[in-house]
């Protein structure tokens, strides 16, 4: 009999943060081998736990929650992220235009969705958090990339970005704080991408998951505020900042001008209702969320184990032979680099599986973050950071060794 044949759309889409070296790390593990496992941003898997007071709110609302909900989510809980939004500058936002989903990587799929035609562009970084590449392409896109570059400090530059729009382009993506590399975007640089974006009819669509952790004293600032009039889409959620990842509550908020957007609301809203509501019973945990004090400050303060652990990886950096990095300011990960002049032949493919089969470490390679040719790789800061120093003397010997190697294979070449 023939086999089945998947859809020629997943031709070009990948998702290595769940991909095969994963695979191959539960094989191991299978084996008996303990691996660790720095591959997913899953605070729940590192011992971190969401608030009690959203626990609470959710266990008192469970009779409330066993019937299909509003297809945009629960009217109160998207007052109070309208609420949000509005005290953060962004205009014209109200309860008709926010969406709740099964997280945002659900909310990023309709967006796109809502939005192209087939063949239409859509501007990412470089790197980008991957599924921002798949969605454009499932929904028939196309993903042009503006690089984000170590040497810039992981942000990117407008000219650039500008340079790249054609006739088709439709959106401009930013992620900030930036999953994989923990860059912050100044005002300065926000208000030149909002002004490519204006000249050139942009939808702008602003990934801002992991809005409060920030490191330093390192400022955020919401990109709709700076948007204005012009449409933006912003995305929040529980997952990172509330630690709740398996709540599975993400958000979209439509500002700007409302005549502009509105068949681009409605066309949400289709779509919306076409997967008839998000997960009732976990939208209750939105309020006390966004209106009771912060917790994710104490994590992430001098002394606070996030702040701890990204110093951890900094120390280990700054030891390394081989490795350097931009420091990051927010999010919860690094993109440290293998340094050309330490080892000139690198793949960061062949080093994460490497790492993973000859020192129990999982991590994901840069590549996989749509990076061409990338000598980075992706961890994230939520384990201990006692942890985090006994992986790097892990990398450190797999760089060690494969430094050793590179005069040999050359003489045989």
């Amino acid at each position: 009999m023939a086999s089945i044949k998947p859809s020629t759309h997943l031709a070009d889409v990948r998702y290595e943060i769940r991909g095969a070296l994963t695979r191959r790390a539960r094989e191991l593990e299978a084996a008996g081998h303990d691996i660790i496992k720095l591959n997913i941003g899953n605070p729940g898997r590192y011992g971190f736990e969401t608030p009690p007071h959203l626990r609470e709110a959710i266990a008192g609302h469970l009779r409330d929650s066993e019937a299909y909900g509003h297809e945009q989510g629960l009217e109160a809980a998207r007052e109070t992220i309208a609420a949000q939004q509005r005290a953060r500058g962004a205009r014209h936002v109200d309860v008709e235009r926010v969406f709740i989903g099964n997280g945002v990587s659900e909310l990023i799929d309709l967006s796109l969705r809502a939005l192209l035609q087939p063949g239409d562009e859509v501007l990412l970084p470089s790197p980008d958090y991957p599924l921002w590449s798949a969605a454009t392409i499932l929904n028939g896109g196309k993903p042009r990339y503006y690089r984000c570059l170590a040497e810039n400090g992981h942000v990117p530059d407008a000219d650039e970005i500008e340079a790249l729009v054609t006739p088709r382009t439709r959106a401009l993506v930013l992620i900030n704080p930036n999953n994989p590399t923990g860059a912050v975007y100044p005002r300065a640089l926000l208000e030149r991408i909002v002004a490519v974006a204006a000249r050139h009819n942009l939808l702008l669509l602003a990934d801002e998951i992991y809005d409060e952790i920030l490191y330093d004293g390192v400022a955020f600032q919401p990109l709709a505020e700076v948007a204005g009039e012009l449409p933006c889409v912003s995305f929040g959620g529980l997952s990172k900042v509330h630690r709740a990842c398996g709540y599975r509550v993400g958000w979209l908020s439509l500002s700007g001008n409302h005549a502009r957007s509105a068949d681009y609301r409605d066309a949400l809203q289709l779509l919306a209702a076409l997967r008839l509501c998000a997960n009732v019973t976990a939208q209750w945990a939105v309020i006390p969320a966004l209106q009771d004090a912060p917790t994710i400050t104490t994590l992430t303060a001098p002394g606070g184990r996030l702040h701890e652990a990204r110093k951890a990886v900094l120390d280990g950096v700054a030891a390394s032979a081989y490795l350097d990095v931009v420091s990051p300011a927010g999010a919860l990960y690094a993109f440290p680099r293998v340094r050309a002049d330490a080892i000139p032949a690198f793949d960061d493919n062949a080093f994460a599986l490497r790492l993973l089969e000859e020192e129990s470490v999982l991590v994901v390679p840069g590549s996989s973050f749509n990076v061409p040719a990338s000598r980075h790789l992706r961890l994230t800061l939520l384990p201990q950071p006692a942890q985090l120093r006994e992986v790097f003397a892990r990398i450190e010997q797999v760089l060690m060794r494969m430094a050793a190697e590179q005069p040999r294979r050359a003489a045989v070449a």
